[in-house]
């Protein structure tokens, strides 16, 4: 598997501006290459006074950043840029952590190839990758959640849909592992979503997914009206997600979504829950403003 070269070189630790107290964005890039599209929880802060994450950016060229490391606290954030080690995705959108398997983690590209990694302290090693099971006709993927309940683990991913005419779908199936790591997804369901904000030409219904302990389906919302803005987004509580023992999974969506908050001015791309924690951070990617992240109360 080849290494980039050209990201294994940003390895030092970079310390981005603290940009403020808890609630407020803090900049973690700064410019198109910087953007946040997908969040995932890796751990508490070395000091035990935050967490780290791990960020996707939708880079598509070769040799471009796919992966960092974000250490986010109060009133502080750095970022740690990771190398890849394998098949270069084409734009990652969305990323969980695997419930019970430390360290590793499924990543979502627009087109629908999930890959498997394994991250370690400077490195992210693609284990495996593959089609996601049900990709329909136009599909441009930007939402994906991992649920486990009762030694099950299910799927959840989202077509971002586009404007008034069409409307996000959202697909959901259990997943498994073969031996050698690929992810096996079951039989899957969809139905369809429309936020409730935004509402413009242009929006993108779900930019990302979540979901809480209580298994409360939180859904972030984007209006993108091109790489310098403007921009407006929201997050959404948008029903239920409920996972059977025997491995079913069903969602439940509102008839209509609650809207938690508005994000005039920045686009909401990622949405994670953090463990034990009534929190979710919120992470932005603002096209040629870079990206950025926040603390909000809605898990």
């Amino acid at each position: 598997m080849a290494r980039i070269g050209a990201v294994a070189a940003l390895l030092t630790s970079v310390a981005v501006s603290p940009a403020g107290a808890a609630g407020e964005w803090q900049r973690v890039g700064e410019n198109a290459q910087g953007g946040v599209s997908g969040i995932a929880y890796e751990g508490p802060a070395e000091d035990g006074a935050g967490v780290r994450v791990l960020v996707v950016h939708d880079n598509k060229r070769s040799g471009r950043l796919r992966l960092s490391r974000v250490t986010h606290g109060e009133g502080s954030v750095s970022v740690t840029p990771l190398a890849w080690d394998g098949p270069e995705p084409g734009d990652l959108e969305a990323i969980d952590p695997i419930p019970g398997v430390p360290g590793e983690y499924l990543a979502l590209t627009g087109r629908g190839i999930v890959f498997r990694l394994k991250v370690g302290a400077s490195t992210a090693q693609v284990v495996d990758y593959t089609p996601l099971p049900s990709i329909g006709e136009g599909d441009d993927f930007e939402g994906f959640a991992l649920v486990a309940r009762e030694g099950r683990l299910a799927a959840l991913w989202a077509d971002r849909g586009d404007g008034p005419g069409r409307p996000a779908t959202l697909y959901a199936a259990s997943v498994t592992f073969a031996a050698w790591g690929q992810p096996l997804f079951g039989a899957v369901s969809q139905q369809t979503y429309r936020a409730s904000y935004p509402a413009d030409d242009g929006t993108r219904h779900v930019s990302d997914l979540a979901v809480t302990d209580s298994g409360r389906l939180l859904v972030s919302s984007a209006a993108d009206a091109g790489d310098d803005g403007p921009f407006d987004s929201a997050v959404s509580d948008a029903g239920r997600v409920t996972l059977s023992s025997a491995g079913r999974v069903r969602i439940a969506l509102a008839t209509s979504p609650t809207v938690l908050g508005t994000y005039p001015g920045y686009k909401v791309e990622a949405v994670e829950c953090l463990p034990d924690s009534a929190d979710a951070l919120l992470g932005t990617d603002d096209e040629n403003a870079g990206g950025s992240v926040r603390a909000a109360p809605f898990c």
